[in-house]
């Protein structure tokens, strides 16, 4: 199914008021905040909560009646929270309860034990995520994310059905293991993960140390090739990758994929079920960005392993890879969309 950017918002640069009044909806819902309040929510989460969860001590931004229904949206690499800044309050306004966690290794999300491996294996960061919703008391929610966090919605859906009502995930299915990580792609293939092998050495670790922000940079322009990003909305999200565990977290995850580090043996069960692939049961709507110039699969590769209620999206007019930020009216509206289709 192709949906064109330009029908659901007939200019890009109306997002903000859109997204703006959606807030204020919202507020005026609950008698949180005045308009005024609610624009200024609009660029950034007003409020970050704490939560002892797991290995970790979470940050996550939450918006929206608390007794509304739990959606969680999970970002990805290299990008933070605020890839659902203008998703979070769409939601909202619909009565949503809505919850953005900053992954292991970024913002103020921090593990617990000092001596605790910075582990970034697939598994480790599913679990996190469970550990948050049994934290908050959350029995079951819906799911959404793009590129790491489209993985881990992908990986708790597969694990745990029961506790995901629907799934929405950019790029598809992108449960792996590392035994496929070892097998050889066709060259054009390889150059678009340049970035692993470089991580892959020690020069790497040593680069992405020094230079993460214009790193993070450079993958927004390929991944995103024309997404208008400014300074501000770049760096609003770079400060995320201060965290001291981030380059740990973020070299780990994906030497493990190429076989290069171990994984932990709390998690080696759980990998052993992820490397059958898994199929998906549940209403998913899979969503892709016609413009992604970041490593994706092309929606027939992975159609087969979504069993349950099942749509896929093609959203055009130049979106890439951080389609949430890109998009964020396609992405809310699959939200709600796939809401409709659980059961």
């Amino acid at each position: 199914m192709l949906v064109d950017q330009n029908d659901l918002s007939a200019n890009r640069d109306r997002r903000g008021f859109l997204t703006m009044s959606a807030l204020a909806l919202a507020a005026a819902r609950l008698g949180l905040a005045r308009p005024a309040q609610a624009a200024e929510a609009a660029t950034a989460f007003a409020t970050i909560k704490q939560i002892d969860a797991g290995l970790l001590n979470i940050s996550y931004a939450e918006v929206g009646p608390v007794d509304g229904k739990p959606v969680i949206l999970l970002h990805g690499w290299p990008y933070d929270i605020h890839s659902y800044v203008d998703v979070a309050p769409i939601l909202a306004a619909e009565g949503y309860r809505v919850i953005v966690p900053y992954l292991r290794g970024y913002g103020p999300t921090r593990f617990l034990v000092d001596k605790a491996i910075r582990n970034g294996e697939p598994a480790a960061l599913a679990v996190d995520i469970a550990a948050l919703m049994d934290a908050l008391n959350i029995r079951r929610a819906l799911l959404g994310g793009c590129d790491w966090g489209a993985r881990t919605a992908d990986i708790i859906a597969a694990l745990w059905p029961e506790r995901v009502k629907g799934l929405v995930s950019v790029s598809g299915y992108l449960i792996s293991s590392q035994a496929a990580g070892k097998l050889p792609l066709p060259p054009e293939g390889e150059l678009q993960w340049w970035y692993q092998y470089y991580f892959a050495t020690e020069r790497g670790r040593l680069g992405y140390e020094k230079y993460r922000r214009q790193f993070a940079k450079l993958i927004w322009r390929l991944a995103s090739p024309m997404w208008n990003f400014d300074d501000a909305t770049f760096e609003r999200s770079v400060v995320a990758f201060d965290n001291p565990d981030h380059v740990a977290v973020v070299i780990h995850n994906y030497r493990w994929r190429l076989g290069l580090a171990p994984g932990e043996a709390r998690y080696a069960e759980l990998e052993r079920r992820l490397a059958a692939t898994p199929n998906i049961a549940l209403a998913t709507i899979t969503l892709e960005g016609d413009a992604n110039g970041a490593p994706h699969p092309p929606p027939s590769a992975y159609a087969r392993k979504f069993i349950g209620h099942y749509e896929h999206r093609t959203i055009t007019g130049g979106i890439g890879h951080n389609l949430p930020q890109e998009a964020p009216k396609a992405f809310a509206k699959a939200v709600i969309d796939v809401d409709g289709m659980a059961l």
